[in-house]
């Protein structure tokens, strides 16, 4: 169950990339509602979106240097 909010977690953040308000608190919530094994996985797959899009380094920075 945990492994299945993670996936979704990492699906939706994805497909709302294209807009960094709605990014934002969507990054804001998950790291509010998974596990702490979970935020790590987390903060890689953001450093790798982050790679990819540039522009969203500023919406998730806080985050992942954590």
């Amino acid at each position: 169950m945990a492994r299945a909010m993670l996936n979704y977690t990492l699906d939706l953040l994805e497909k709302v990339s294209f807009d960094a308000s709605l990014f934002s608190k969507e990054v804001q919530k998950a790291f509010k509602t998974l596990q702490p094994h979970e935020i790590l996985e987390l903060k890689i797959f953001l450093q790798n979106l982050i790679q990819k899009k540039p522009q969203l380094e500023a919406y998730v920075n806080s985050y992942v240097i954590c």
